[in-house]
């Protein structure tokens, strides 16, 4: 795959993986998915990291260990402040409605699982979420080195139920197999 791809080509798709994941993520499993040299992988990931800073961009590579993570800038911390807290305050959007039911239905679930189903990259709504309290994630009882996520007790308590399965069509809805059969065969 990256045979003959060069250095700026490298360094683009690991800006467009960070992004996209939202996560740390190990080194090596990038270079694995991308079928490239370890040696070169840290290397354009050390020179994404210098361009982000040196460029004044508004994000940043963190590296802790063996993994990475793409975060926003220090300088910009106030103001991604302010836009959380004004998200907190707000109502939930159509967007995070939709994954809050596509959590309670589904869960425990994986992002790649929800990012499925949506169609878009949920990171920032899932993560919306959580820092409301109403999910929760764990880790992946059949992968321990990801996570699901299901709704907390903080959820059933604002919604004044007892149990997940009071929802509204539960059983229905838990149970579409369809959907689940489409889940599994792209293999989130």
């Amino acid at each position: 795959m990256t045979g003959d791809m060069n250095k700026t080509q490298l360094k683009l798709i690991l800006e467009s993986l960070l992004f996209t994941l939202g996560e740390p993520v190990k080194i090596k499993k990038l270079a694995k998915i991308l079928k490239a040299d370890l040696k070169k992988v840290e290397q354009a990931v050390e020179e994404l990291a210098d361009d982000l800073k040196n460029n004044q961009r508004g994000l940043r590579i963190l590296k802790k260990e063996d993994q990475i993570q793409m975060v926003t800038a220090p300088e910009a911390n106030d103001w991604v402040e302010k836009i959380f807290k004004s998200e907190l305050q707000e109502d939930l959007s159509r967007a995070s409605l939709e994954t809050l039911a596509i959590i309670a239905y589904r869960g425990p679930i994986t992002r790649a699982q929800i990012d499925f189903i949506r169609g878009v990259n949920s990171s920032f709504i899932v993560r919306n979420l959580l820092i409301r309290g109403l999910v929760e994630r764990i880790t992946n009882p059949q992968d321990a080195r990801s996570y699901v996520y299901k709704i907390s007790f903080d959820f059933l308590k604002k919604m004044g139920l007892e149990k997940v399965e009071d929802l509204p069509e539960y059983e229905k809805f838990s149970k579409d197999e369809r959907i689940m059969e489409e889940i599994n065969l792209e293999k989130c």
